[in-house]
């Protein structure tokens, strides 16, 4: 006798969406269209769920107790049995959202439903909603949309909930939901499907609202004081503002040859010359470079300039913009990080470039031959090296990963930070700082360098040897051409929009922050 072959996966996905297709036929039976349509004056769940203070136990003597959320290990049975007789009242709700469990229970069934603000658990009853209702809710499958009007209540163990009286069908769902609805446990499948990962992983759709909230608060302190917002373009003659590798496309009507945006620096110091004194564009920027838990290609910075300003300026704003965004969570400055702990009280620690090196070297920044020695010792050659080259690997290698921060570097070498003044007590140094939290590069800032002859001097140094794909390789005449027009003195300022967000999410990779991030093809 031959046995029947096991059935694969695959055919029992087909024999689920099979017999959704049946109950799908059945609602359109009923005279209901299974894709719905609108639903107007519903409550959002997490506001419905306030208003269990309403939820009221009526006695028979007309004394009314409230009946708030019982503890965990409260007995609420026997509570409402020492009460004596009574009856329940609540407000009137309506309510919609996607069903996240269902379990019948002869003529009841109990289904809970979520919207994004929380989870509600409904209560059908055969005699209270009629049968061709009760009917429509025998079609209901795990990921279907419904609304529902009906009071609210509580249930005799105490679980607030939605007494239905009368049932709305908004949305069949095909596909079958991720097995018993726990997340999908596949890291790749999860950011390829994100659709699936909100709906059905716990606290992911939660973690991008927390980043819609960020990137608000971030908007709301910068306009708080008295920046304005502006779009600059995506596509750019010449990859400038950074040391990175650009994406490249062309243009065919004027047959040129165009870049991804690296960096946004370079327009917004346009707009400084032309008189616009705050100005800030938050946006995308791409870089054709690797993928690492901390780098995807294209990401989300903003950048900040401000005239008659300085990197101390830059400082101050940096710190306001993260507290504030901080407070916008309702989180305290102690936020969890993996196992440990990152505290954001303000004020943020400043130290210099040279104080950390010799702090986490050991060695003397000002000795080039004990720097190159230590250099050596990491693998790098130093041969044919600017000192300060020499210097700024060892401090990448050595210095970064060891600042928990939040930490600002500043006064960096000036001759790695063309794009920034010197200091006029010492034009070694630049007038520059990194804002560093866990090892991570959060945000770069200037004064910003408005000599347009030093400047035209230091892109020249800068691009000598440099190959023609390098990204720095071409210079900015009109850039320089605007300098020369006169740009005030100010302060500019970048910070990464996706690792801010994993530092206060508590997110260990950035492909956890950005909901599409860039994956191979399947």
């Amino acid at each position: 006798m031959n046995e029947a072959p096991t059935p694969t996966a695959d055919d029992v996905v087909d024999a689920l969406e099979a017999a959704r297709r049946k109950k799908l036929e059945r609602i359109q039976e009923l005279g209901h269209d299974p894709w719905g349509g609108r639903f107007d004056e519903r409550s959002l769940i997490g506001d419905i769920r306030k208003l269990s203070g309403q939820v009221k136990l009526r006695l028979e003597d007309g004394t009314e107790l409230e009946l708030q959320e019982p503890a965990e290990d409260f007995d609420y049975r026997k509570w409402l049995a020492d009460q004596g007789k009574g009856d329940m009242t609540g407000p009137r709700v309506r309510a919609a959202g996607r069903i996240m469990l269902s379990r019948d229970a002869g003529k009841l069934r109990f289904v809970n439903i979520q919207d994004w603000t929380g989870t509600i658990q409904l209560f059908i009853g055969k005699n209270q909603v009629g049968d061709e209702n009760w009917e429509l809710s025998g079609c209901f499958d795990l990921g279907d949309f419904i609304g529902v009007d009906g009071e609210l209540r509580r249930t005799k163990t105490g679980e607030l909930t939605i007494f239905v009286e009368g049932l709305h069908f908004l949305g069949k769902a095909i596909a079958p939901p991720p097995e018993k609805h726990h997340g999908i446990t596949d890291v790749e499948l999860r950011q390829r499907r994100r659709y699936l990962d909100l709906a059905y992983s716990e606290g992911v759709r939660d973690r991008f609202l927390r980043r819609t909230k960020i990137v608000h608060s971030v908007r709301q302190t910068l306009n708080g004081e008295g920046f304005c917002e502006i779009e600059g373009p995506t596509l750019h003659s010449i990859a400038g503002g950074a040391a990175a590798r650009p994406f490249t496309t062309h243009h065919n009507t004027l047959d040129l040859d165009l870049y991804m945006r690296i960096a946004l620096e370079l327009h917004l110091k346009r707009l400084l010359v032309g008189g616009m004194e705050r100005v800030y564009e938050l946006g995308r920027v791409y870089r054709n470079e690797g993928i690492s838990p901390r780098h995807n290609p294209e990401f989300t910075m903003i950048e900040v300039y401000q005239a008659y300003g300085d990197y101390r300026s830059m400082m101050d704003l940096t710190e306001k913009m993260i507290v504030n965004a901080i407070d916008a969570l309702g989180s305290s400055y102690q936020l969890p990080w993996g196992d440990s702990t990152i505290d954001f009280t303000p004020p943020f620690t400043r130290k210099t470039y040279d104080e950390l090196f010799a702090e986490h070297t050991g060695v003397d920044p000002a000795s080039e031959a004990a720097v190159a020695d230590l250099a050596k010792s990491l693998g790098f050659d130093p041969a044919g090296k600017h000192a300060d080259v020499v210097k700024n690997f060892v401090f990448e290698e050595k210095v970064e990963d060891s600042l928990k921060g939040p930490i600002f570097v500043i006064d960096y070498p000036a001759s790695i930070c063309p794009l920034t003044k010197r200091k006029n007590s010492d034009p070694s140094v630049a007038e520059r700082f990194e804002l560093f939290i866990e090892g991570m590069e959060i945000a770069n800032a200037y004064t910003e360098l408005n000599d347009p002859d030093l400047q035209e001097e230091l892109f020249k140094t800068q691009l000598a040897g440099l190959s023609e794909e390098d990204s720095m390789a071409k210079m900015d005449h009109d850039f320089i051409r605007a300098l020369r027009h006169g740009m005030p003195p100010a302060g500019g300022l970048g910070v990464g929009i996706d690792r801010l967000v994993m530092l206060l999410t508590n997110s260990q990779t950035i492909r956890d922050v950005i909901l599409f991030p860039l994956l191979r093809p399947e």
